[in-house]
């Protein structure tokens, strides 16, 4: 049995991350393949309770170093428990963020800069890497309307500065330039059929060779 792959999709607040990642399955479903789905922080009960304690607005300020540090536990936990064992039955993992997030959120957002991002990086994942990394790209001022529409109550990163999620999108867009062989980026700001289409697309390419642009 082949192992699965690893497609990751990230982007900044409100730029429809949940949209994107159900084309994603159904595109890899169309085709045959074997989906897993699962999210950052989250994937399996310990994550999930790190993942509370982490968007609750309640929680209050972090220190940076730890909120990176209780990102990476809750990342550990979703690699061992969820992630690695849906690969290696075959499965295509796609996974709402995964460590750029961190580079993005903690790296760039926080000032952390990207060594301890690494250096956690390889202690929980050393021998994993996404196949494909979508960055959902949207400007942060339309991310927001979008979360304020929507009617819920912003939870402690959509609660941020307006500069802390434009550090993030510049690091996001920073690290997609830098891996065109592993990154593209999705311009989450069209309407919602034109993101899906290029979602789409942009797995066929990667993913399914021979599959882009077959009805």
């Amino acid at each position: 049995m082949s192992r699965g792959r690893l497609i990751t999709l990230e982007g900044g607040e409100g730029a429809g991350k949940t949209t994107a990642i159900d084309a994603v399955v159904r595109c890899l479903e169309g085709h045959g393949r074997s989906v897993h789905r699962t999210r950052e922080p989250g994937g399996t009960p310990a994550a999930e309770k790190i993942r509370g304690l982490l968007l609750d607005p309640a929680t209050g300020a972090l220190d940076p170093l730890t909120e990176l540090l209780l990102m990476f536990a809750a990342r550990r936990e979703n690699v061992v428990g969820s992630i690695e064992p849906a690969l290696a039955a075959g499965q295509d993992v796609v996974c709402d963020r995964f460590t750029e997030a961190s580079h993005a959120y903690q790296g760039g957002g926080r000032g952390l800069g990207p060594a301890p991002v690494e250096a956690l990086g390889g202690l929980v994942h050393p021998d994993l890497e996404p196949d494909l990394v979508l960055v959902l790209d949207v400007p942060v001022e339309v991310g927001l309307a979008r979360i304020r529409k929507r009617g819920d109550a912003p939870d402690r990163f959509e609660g941020d500065r307006v500069d802390f999620l434009e550090r993030v999108r510049r690091t996001y867009l920073e690290r997609a330039a830098a891996r065109p062989d592993r990154f593209v980026v999705i311009d989450a700001s069209q309407a919602p059929d034109a993101v899906r289409g290029a979602v789409v697309r942009a797995v066929e390419k990667a993913l399914l060779p021979g599959a882009e642009g077959a009805p």
